[in-house]
């Protein structure tokens, strides 16, 4: 069913809006029943899917398959493999009702000791754009959306809510922000997921 993104929104109230935003609980969007918005499953899936039983936590998660981590695919160059394996996950995704894969993750490896590294592709924003893009297609092909993340400049886990990520115009553009334009333009993910820090003092979300 196609309907008017915009016109949804700006039928939406400013409560509606929060409640969307936030989410009914960590896996859940809230639904938005006067307007016929149902709540979505979501779910980690960078490398596979994260989903856990009913009350069960964070950490006790249902099992499900796991491929190679970002960096591990990102090692071969290769986007039709990145799209084969988005594919798989989104057909997984499909079979357990999740609307919504949290991943790809692009953000630019700056320091060899940011916590996440594993799952970001590259330091290089061309190859983290392109990989992403495929990846986004596969998911996308089996009707599941994703989120391409952390936007922006969220390079390390050390205090990611405060700490400020602080650059030129220039290094923002042709680093930070490529991988999220080449993804976005070629394969459309359906969401982005804004990440915690500051960008030059302004928090990003």
């Amino acid at each position: 069913m196609q309907r008017n993104i915009h016109d949804l929104v700006a039928r939406m109230s400013l409560e509606e809006k929060a409640g969307l935003c936030s989410g009914a609980d960590f896996w859940h969007t809230k639904a938005v029943e006067r307007l016929e918005i149902p709540a979505m499953m979501v779910s980690d899936g960078p490398h596979g899917l994260r989903t856990q039983k009913e009350g069960g936590g964070v950490n006790d998660s249902i099992r499900a398959v796991c491929f190679p981590a970002g960096c591990a695919t990102a090692a071969s160059f290769d986007t039709e493999l990145m799209r084969r394996e988005g594919a798989a996950i989104g057909a997984e995704a499909q079979a357990v009702g999740l609307g919504v894969v949290l991943g790809p993750a692009v953000n630019i490896k700056r320091s060899p000791l940011c916590g996440r590294n594993f799952e970001y592709y590259s330091e290089d924003p061309t190859l983290a754009g392109m990989l992403a893009a495929a990846f986004i297609e596969g998911v996308q092909s089996q009707g599941v959306g994703t989120s391409i993340k952390h936007f922006c400049a969220n390079n390390q886990e050390y205090r990611r809510m405060t700490v400020s990520s602080d650059m030129d115009e220039r290094t923002l553009h042709e680093i930070y922000l490529t991988p999220f334009e080449i993804a976005v333009r070629q394969a459309q993910p359906w969401t982005v997921m804004s990440s915690y820090n500051r960008l030059n003092g302004g928090y990003v979300g």
